[in-house]
């Protein structure tokens, strides 16, 4: 059930927030990042990458819980270790089913949740500007947040009542805005902004400051 009208959605998140992350199997993940991450340290960076999201967006206040939907045992082992709720990708359809599929997931236990699909290679994410963003959010029934390209999407949300409706995947910005979700235009929150795909976007996250368990990966290789 779509709802394009903004209403009072933010009253309704007293209960904190639901976040929806997918992680897709390691080998095959962030396959744009091989030239700057050689041999077995890819894989490796891209669960870095997650575990630093989940920890980042669990020590947020406004989140409740997260669920990571993933077939892949070994990050599927680290994330639930780290407090996040592993839920299989029944359906096998790619990023936009795995995160409807979460969302449903999250519903089937609270009805009434406020649900956000995030990204999953966001390392230097900071819980403050997640919170920042989240609050934002629940001003609107759908609301999403571009990438620092400004032309995919980090964030998407959906308050209680309304379908997530994930677009992701390329020039998703234009897509979300043609189902109807708000722009969350915000500055300061760059950290949940700055996805990884390419040694370009590593060196920018690098430079933000990226979370520990990244930042060892990343330390660890060059040395």
């Amino acid at each position: 059930m779509r709802n394009s009208a903004a209403g009072d959605a933010g009253d309704h998140v007293a209960d904190g927030w639901s976040l929806v992350v997918p992680v897709k199997p390691l080998e095959r993940a962030k396959s744009r990042l091989a030239p700057a991450a050689a041999g077995g340290l890819r894989p490796r960076l891209a669960l870095a990458f997650a575990e630093d999201t989940v920890a980042a967006v669990l020590a947020c206040a406004a989140v409740r819980d997260v669920v990571v939907v993933t077939d892949d045992r070994a990050a599927a082992g680290a994330l639930a270790a780290l407090g996040a709720r592993i839920v299989p990708d029944v359906p096998g359809g790619g990023l936009n089913a795995a995160l409807a599929h979460g969302a449903r997931a999250v519903r089937a236990v609270r009805p009434a949740a406020a649900v956000a699909a995030l990204n999953a290679d966001l390392p230097a994410l900071r819980s403050a500007e997640l919170a920042r963003v989240l609050d934002a959010a629940g001003k609107f029934p759908r609301a999403f947040l571009a990438d620092a390209a400004e032309i995919g999407t980090t964030f998407l949300s959906a308050g209680p009542g309304t379908e997530l409706e994930p677009a992701f995947g390329g020039a998703s910005r234009r897509r979300h805005l043609s189902t109807g979700a708000v722009e969350i235009r915000l500055a300061g929150v760059d950290s949940v902004r700055r996805d990884v795909d390419t040694g370009e976007d590593l060196a920018a996250a690098l430079a933000l400051g990226v979370g520990p368990r990244t930042a060892a990966r990343w330390v660890g290789a060059a040395g």
